[in-house]
């Protein structure tokens, strides 16, 4: 089974700990998941459960990673880009030689995540197969090799309603070993039974990491009950402390003036206040030591975004006025037929359907028929960031062309306010250098958020815009866009967005 010992992992590029003198062995069939804000190391520390040499080219390990024997089925974060272009068949080569996994079982397998048998000795390639489709294919193979310690980074992503019950239901089921990340709230209140915590505190500087064998419904009421009542306790302290001190000060004030007024013909008397603000003093150096034993406030890492400015477009105003006779894929794919959808100002709409329904074609069709309007401040936020990331920028760059509407404000003051600003939400000075592509999704989703705002629109065009953010920063984006007042047109599989964000709903059929 998987032990740590000891186990620091520090980022190479500007030598901050992610993780520091972690000791950990997972107990039999234990479902943990690893949780954290965005950057923490999450996904660094399961590669490195699964194989150190994944982060070796930009983070160090020291201490002990032992697997004793066990054999770990990884699934990463992303698919390999390199494989896009290969046969379903040829990607599932050793799950279709039936050398570890019946072929029984590979069938059951299958049909309980909605892939038909016959596509998996397709020519088709994996690339063509929407997001969801490719996560269930990327689980197959690894349950091909019949791991017994599972690590699963971000296996939701992508998947619809359906396949996330059936994932749920899936983990749940297992009897091996599971250590899993997830940004999906109901997935981890209804999956993990112990949590790993990863923080960053003291402004990023210090590493911290907690270990709860509880759910994490129960882990989070528990450690916001010990962060309140640390807090009151500490507030209540001080108030008491304060008291004192304001008694002392009263005393000293009140010594020091009969010392100040003493005179020559009363020498025993300086004597006797010299003595008694010798006393004063003493009880100054014990108040000083008690203070630094008062109750402190929990330094924890709390997820934080800045709010929408006010923003409005009139209730009757037409945002949204769409007739689509057929929905086709870019290669031809019928998807869709009959889609009549308006959408008015102050509107939350979210489209949900299973993969491959063109939840994401449509949104591009949305994106097209609102990019000439005049009169609405449109702002997209892809699926896929790089659509309209650039990956070789750095944050300050990108934040800077979001001002003034889209047309940029490349000034020095400019320059200060992004870095204040980017300070506020997280961002370390060594994090606002990098490029966008070294960042994670959470943190790049972060920046779309901040683009947006500063951009002034007043209609959101958002595909899966939770999918990246962990579970802490979540409840705080669902805030702000429920109260957001310009209109919402969302994709999602996110059954905590769609309630809190979602007024009205699109529900698209299969294919």
């Amino acid at each position: 089974m998987l032990y740590c010992q000891n186990l620091t992992i520090t980022h190479k590029s500007d030598g901050r700990a992610l993780i520091r003198d972690f000791t950990f062995s997972p107990r039999a069939g234990e479902h943990l998941a690893v949780i954290g804000e965005e950057g923490n190391g999450k996904s660094t520390l399961i590669r490195a459960f699964h194989d150190p040499a994944l982060i070796s080219a930009y983070a160090a390990v020291s201490g002990t990673i032992s697997k004793g024997g066990s054999l770990t089925g990884y699934l990463p974060q992303e698919p390999d880009p390199k494989l896009a272009g290969m046969p379903v068949y040829e990607y599932l080569e050793n799950a279709l030689s039936g050398v570890r996994l019946e072929v029984g079982e590979l069938s059951r397998l299958s049909r309980d995540m909605g892939i038909p048998f016959d596509s998996l000795y397709a020519d088709r390639p994996l690339g063509s197969f929407s997001g969801g489709e490719q996560v269930k294919l990327r689980l197959l193979r690894m349950l091909a090799d019949m791991p017994d310690l599972i690590l699963l980074d971000e296996p939701s992503n992508d998947l619809d309603l359906p396949a996330l019950v059936w994932l749920e239901e899936w983990i749940a089921a297992r009897r091996e070993t599971v250590i899993f990340i997830s940004h999906d709230e109901t997935l981890l209140e209804n999956c993990a039974d112990s949590i790993l915590h990863l923080e960053q505190v003291m402004r990023k500087t210090e590493p911290r990491w907690t270990l709860s064998r509880n759910g994490y419904r129960e882990y989070v009421e528990r450690r916001e009950d010990l962060i309140g009542r640390a807090a009151a306790q500490a507030k209540n302290d001080r108030a008491a402390f304060e008291k004192k001190m304001e008694r002392y000060r009263h005393i000293y004030e009140r010594v020091h003036h009969e010392q100040n007024s003493i005179t020559r013909q009363n020498p025993s008397g300086g004597r006797l206040l010299k003595k008694k603000m010798h006393t004063v003093k003493a009880m100054e150096k014990r108040f000083e030591r008690e203070r630094e034993n008062l109750t402190k406030k929990i330094d924890a890492e709390e997820a934080v975004m800045i709010d929408f400015p006010p923003t409005s477009i009139p209730a009757g105003k037409t945002v949204l006025d769409l007739d689509l006779p057929e929905l086709r894929a870019p290669d031809g794919t019928l998807l869709q037929t009959d889609i009549r959808l308006h959408v008015a100002g102050g509107d939350h709409l979210v489209i949900t359907g299973p993969n491959g329904c063109g939840k994401t074609t449509l949104m591009k069709k949305i994106a097209e028929a609102l990019g000439d309007r005049r009169d609405i401040q449109t702002a997209c936020m892809p699926q896929n960031y790089d659509e309209l990331l650039p990956r070789d920028a750095d944050p300050v760059d990108y934040v800077r062309s979001r001002l003034n509407g889209g047309r940029g404000d490349f000034s020095e003051p400019a320059a200060v306010r992004i870095r204040t600003l980017l300070g506020s939400v997280k961002f370390t000075p060594a994090e606002m250098a990098r490029p966008l592509g070294e960042l994670s999704g959470g943190q790049r989703a972060k920046l779309f958020f901040i683009g947006m705002i500063l951009g002034g629109a007043d209609v959101l065009l958002l595909d899966e815009p939770t999918r990246n953010l962990s579970p802490m920063t979540n409840p705080v984006i669902r805030k702000i866009l429920s109260a957001f007042g310009g209109t919402i047109i969302a994709v999602s599989h996110d059954r905590k967005f769609i309630e809190e964000v979602g007024e009205e709903e699109l529900a698209l059929g299969s294919r």
